[in-house]
C-alpha cells in the first residue's frame, strides 16, 4: 500500500479502494499508568469534569493494581497504579512517569482484529482472552505499537456491564459537573529520529490505515525548531492518529524534549473534541486547567487569513483559542500545558466547524508558544 503522499496534502476518502480488514468502530477507553490513580481521578474529575464510573482494585480480587474509570461524553479514561514496586506497571510509571500505555479500539470481533493485524507484522501483546461475569462476556486481544503503547482491541457486543468484568460501579457522592467534552478527536504519538515513516507504514500495512495529511519541516517550523509530522486515519475517519518526529533545527524542539523526559516513544496528547469550545474552555480554566497563552499579535491577522467565523473573536483572545481553515471549514483549537511534572502528556480541545484539518495555519504560533514554555524550563 502506498502511503506517501506531497507534504500538507489531504487524501479526501482514507477508505477509497482500501481492503476493510480492521473495521474499527471507534476509541474504546485509553489506560494511563499513573503513579496515584486515586488522586489522578479525582484531578480528571475536578479539573475536566469526568465522571466516575468504575472501579477494580483490592476490593474486588485484584493485588497488584487499582484502577478508576472515568467518562465524559464517549471519552472513556482508565487511571491504573500499582499496589507493588516490582509490578509492570510500577516500571513503567518510574521509567515514563504517568502516561498513556493502552489505546484501546471497538472492534466488533477481537480475534480476527488480532489475527489479521498479527499476520501482516504486528507482534502480539495479548493473545485474545475472555472474561465473563453476570453481565456477559468481553473479548480483548492487543498488539504493540511505538515505545511501550499498545493497542488492544475490545469486542463488547455479548457484555452489558458497566465497564468490564472484573469491575464494579463506582458512585461516589463528589461528582462535579461536566465540561461538554464529547469524544476523542485524535491521539498524537511522539517517536524518535526517522522514525515516523516506520510507523506510518506499520499503520498502513498491519492495520489498513491510509495517510491522511503529512507536514515536514518547512511546515512545522519556528526560527529555531521543528518537527515532521504524518496523520494516519482508519478508513471511516473515526480513528485519528498523527505521528511526530524530531526535525533539525537551531534548538531542541518541542519532540526531543518530550522524549527526553518520557524516556522514549509514547502519547503526546489526545485532542477531546467539543460542541462550544468558549464554554469548555472557560470552565477548564475556572478549574484550574493551565493553557498555552498565544501572543496578541496573533488575533490581528487571523480574520485576515481565515475568513468569517460564527463566533465573536474578543472571547477566543482572552482565552488563548487558535482558529484556522481549510476547504471543508474551519477548527477552533487550544492546547493545555503539560499536565504532569516532566512536560509530556498534555490535552488539546478541539472543535470543527467542518474542518478536517489539524490547524497548519496555527503552527508557528502554537510553537512559538511552546518554545516559551520550554524556555522557562531550561530545556529549549
Amino acid at each position: 500500500m502506498n502511503t506517501e503522499q506531497k507534504p500538507g496534502s489531504r487524501i479526501q476518502d482514507p477508505g477509497s479502494g482500501a481492503e476493510e480488514f480492521l473495521p474499527i468502530n471507534g476509541t474504546d477507553y485509553v489506560e494511563f499508568y499513573v503513579g496515584n490513580a486515586k488522586q489522578a481521578a479525582h484531578y480528571y474529575q475536578t479539573a475536566f469534569g469526568f465522571q466516575p464510573l468504575a472501579y477494580a482494585g483490592l476490593e474486588t480480587g485484584l493485588k497488584d493494581r487499582t484502577s478508576y474509570v472515568i467518562r465524559q461524553g464517549k471519552i472513556t479514561f482508565v487511571l491504573t497504579t500499582a499496589l507493588t514496586p516490582e509490578s509492570l506497571i510500577a516500571e513503567h510509571c518510574k521509567l515514563h512517569g504517568d502516561g498513556v500505555k493502552v489505546v484501546a479500539l471497538w472492534v466488533d470481533d477481537a480475534r480476527k482484529s488480532y489475527e489479521e493485524t498479527i499476520k501482516r507484522g504486528a507482534k502480539s501483546y495479548l493473545a485474545p482472552r475472555v472474561d465473563k461475569d453476570e453481565s456477559g462476556e468481553v473479548v480483548t486481544a492487543g498488539i504493540d505499537t511505538y515505545g511501550e503503547t499498545v493497542h488492544l482491541f475490545v469486542e463488547r457486543r455479548n457484555y452489558n456491564g458497566i465497564f468490564l468484568p472484573g469491575y464494579i460501579s463506582w458512585n461516589p457522592l463528589y461528582k462535579p459537573e461536566d465540561v461538554g467534552l464529547l469524544f476523542v478527536d485524535h491521539m498524537v504519538g511522539n517517536v524518535g529520529w526517522n522514525e515516523m515513516n516506520i510507523w506510518g507504514k506499520f499503520y498502513a500495512d498491519v492495520m489498513g490505515f491510509t495517510q491522511l495529511i503529512s507536514f515536514d519541516d518547512k511546515d512545522i517550523s519556528t526560527e529555531y525548531t521543528a518537527l515532521m509530522s504524518k496523520v494516519m486515519a482508519s478508513s471511516n475517519y473515526r480513528i485519528k492518529f498523527p505521528i511526530n518526529e524530531p526535525a533539525h533545527g537551531k534548538k531542541k524542539s518541542q519532540i526531543e524534549e518530550y522524549l527526553d523526559f518520557y524516556r522514549g516513544p509514547g502519547v503526546q496528547h489526545v485532542a477531546m473534541a467539543t460542541n462550544n469550545i468558549i464554554e469548555t474552555v472557560t470552565k477548564l480554566r475556572n478549574r484550574g486547567v493551565e493553557f498555552l497563552r498565544i501572543p496578541d499579535t496573533y488575533y490581528k491577522t487571523v480574520l485576515d487569513r481565515v475568513g468569517s467565523i460564527d463566533e465573536a473573536l474578543s472571547p477566543l483572545q482572552e482565552l488563548g483559542v487558535l482558529v484556522d481553515r481549510d476547504d471543508e471549514g474551519y477548527l477552533l483549537q487550544i492546547f493545555t500545558k503539560p499536565v504532569e511534572d516532566r512536560p509530556t502528556v498534555f490535552f488539546e480541545i478541539i472543535q470543527r466547524k467542518g474542518a478536517k484539518s489539524f490547524g497548519k495555519g496555527n503552527f508557528k504560533a502554537l510553537f512559538e508558544s511552546i518554545e516559551l514554555e520550554q524556555e522557562s524550563r531550561g530545556t529549549l
